[in-house]
């Protein structure tokens, strides 16, 4: 096992103006789950990439312990790789494919049998060893690409979106499996998914990346409650933040007609850039105003149902729904709100996230 460390890691391709990866800073402690996530063409796959040898670093390095890999082949990095399409042999068995690797490598045929044993019954596949991968189902299959890394017994395991092949319900099983699979190994492990619910339930760390460029790293809970920017907020929590620009006043933002409370710091700093600040505040903190009570008009467009949930889907007086992004609230899912309906929304003043207008950044708050 080892820590894995990006210094300044950049890749260029050939053509390109832009770095597909732009300086990346990032240490990932030995043993960790970090999870890279962004949307589609940030970086995410290109760093795990560099990481495994199979991109150059244009500039920069990136070192596997106290070692420097940044030249090394991939052969020579110690590390194992499960792909988003399980690169499986079709006319090997699953005991062949997961013994593929050290019999290239020369490792005693005793040895591998047992290394193939011990990961076959650490994934459940001991009934499988004798088929060949056409007779598995997608959840089977990524579990032998899975065992093929682990009797590696590698430095660092790298993930490329493993689950993107899986059905909606197999993807949550089989991500609780792997999460509690690395954590039983300890082997440092990074992981790449789009998805940020599942980089918010499987990593110790998340890395937000956005065209090429870090824009957080830290623990789920902590990107969820104090994103440093407008992206980092508006990509992480589903539904996502309602995030927009409502007039500065002196003590915080005027929301529809009601004033929201911001910190005075916040307010000074957002003053000196213009007469708006940028809010955000979660669907989950926000209630519904009572008689009397004063609150935020939303005329209802949409009332999604989850079952043990509801998020009501509106729009503020004035705006229009089609253009404007609308304002998202979790209401009672037995609730009698329904499409066409004019509510008061209440939104909690100490949940309420405030960014500079111009550059994004998170504006204090205590």
């Amino acid at each position: 096992m080892a820590s894995v460390t990006f210094d300044r890691a950049t890749r260029i391709y050939p053509g390109s103006e832009h770095p597909a990866v732009d300086k990346l800073d990032l240490q990932i402690q030995d043993g960790e789950f970090l999870v890279l996530v962004g949307p589609s063409g940030c970086g995410k796959s290109t760093s795990l990439r560099m990481l495994a040898g199979l991109e150059e670093c244009s500039e920069g390095r990136i070192l596997i312990g106290d070692r420097d890999v940044t030249r090394l082949q991939p052969k020579d990095r110690d590390i194992a790789m499960v792909f988003q399409n399980y690169a499986l042999y079709p006319h090997m068995s699953v005991a062949e494919n997961m013994a593929f690797a050290l019999k290239i490598a020369g490792v005693a045929k005793d040895e591998r049998d047992k290394r193939v044993r011990d990961a076959a019954k650490l994934l459940d596949l001991e009934p499988y060893l004798d088929r060949k991968p056409k007779a598995l189902s997608g959840g089977q299959r990524q579990r032998v690409a899975m065992g093929r890394a682990i009797v590696r017994e590698p430095r660092v395991f790298l993930m490329d979106e493993p689950l993107s092949n899986l059905d909606a319900k197999l993807r949550v099983s089989t991500r609780t499996q792997i999460a509690s699979l690395q954590r039983r190994l300890g082997i440092t492990t990074v992981y790449v998914t789009h998805d940020q619910v599942e980089a918010m339930t499987m990593g110790d760390r998340v890395a937000v990346l956005k065209d090429g460029v870090l824009q957080q790293c830290d623990t789920p809970r902590h990107l969820y409650d104090r994103p440093n920017n407008v992206f980092v907020a508006g990509f992480i929590g589903s539904p996502a933040m309602n995030i927009r620009d409502f007039p500065l006043t002196q003590n915080g933002a005027m929301v529809g007609d009601t004033e929201i409370p911001l910190h005075r710091e916040a307010v000074a700093m957002a003053g000196r850039e213009g007469n708006t600040v940028t809010v955000g505040f979660r669907p989950e903190d926000v209630d519904l105003a009572g008689d009397g009570q004063p609150g935020v008009p939303v005329e209802v467009d949409v009332i999604e149902e989850l079952g043990s949930d509801a998020f009501l889907y509106g729009h503020l007086p004035g705006a229009n729904p089609l253009e404007d992004s609308p304002i998202i609230a979790r209401i009672d899912p037995r609730s009698t709100i329904k499409r066409g309906d004019t509510v008061h929304l209440a939104i909690r003043p100490h949940h309420v996230h405030a960014f500079s207008p111009t550059s994004g950044e998170r504006l204090p708050d205590a």
